[in-house]
């Protein structure tokens, strides 16, 4: 496990996180207005593809995520440097909320897109495609976070999780190229 580094990159957005969970929960209407819905098309909420990321649906819902991006987060910032941690991270996670906000608008207009799931399975996939003992597990998580909330009811972004690991993967693709 990598080593806890105070002003990691990771650790930075782990703060900005919960930092804007904060804001989010300070302002009226902060989850509709920094979540990705349909105020990106109405009326010009640019910052939603971002803004998303930061934003979480309950305290369960940023304490499991930002878990993950610790883990996962951490591992790529070490091995592979910031750089590649930031461009995997908010290209991958805003590329992941354009693509996810495309499925809503044709399949699920009243749902507002929070959490960072999406940029943190950007992640997920990159890893995977690269280390190939830790691949099946990570693809059963993936499967797991994506499909088992659905079984017992709960409102989850799954196309999110599953479009995040394919950029993820894609990412990897071309990194190998």
């Amino acid at each position: 496990m990598p080593s806890f580094k105070p002003f990691s990159l990771t650790n930075i957005i782990i703060a900005s996180t919960l930092i804007m969970f904060a804001v989010q929960n300070s302002i009226q209407y902060g989850g509709l207005l920094l979540g990705m819905n349909m105020y990106f098309l109405a009326y010009g909420f640019w910052w939603q593809p971002l803004s998303s990321m930061f934003t979480h649906g309950g305290f369960l819902h940023i304490a499991m995520n930002m878990f993950v991006l610790y883990q996962f987060g951490n591992l790529i910032e070490h091995y592979l440097g910031k750089k590649q941690l930031f461009i995997l991270y908010f290209a991958g996670g805003i590329l992941t909320s354009l693509i996810s906000f495309g499925y809503l608008y044709l399949f699920e207009p009243s749902v507002n897109l929070v959490g960072a799931s999406g940029a943190i399975c950007v992640l997920l996939g990159f890893i995977a495609l690269f280390d190939t003992t830790q691949r099946k597990g990570i693809i059963v998580w993936i499967l797991l976070i994506s499909f088992a909330p659905l079984a017992l009811g709960m409102p989850i972004a799954w196309y999110a999780h599953i479009i995040g690991f394919g950029i993820g993967w894609l990412f990897g693709v071309l990194k190998r190229a």
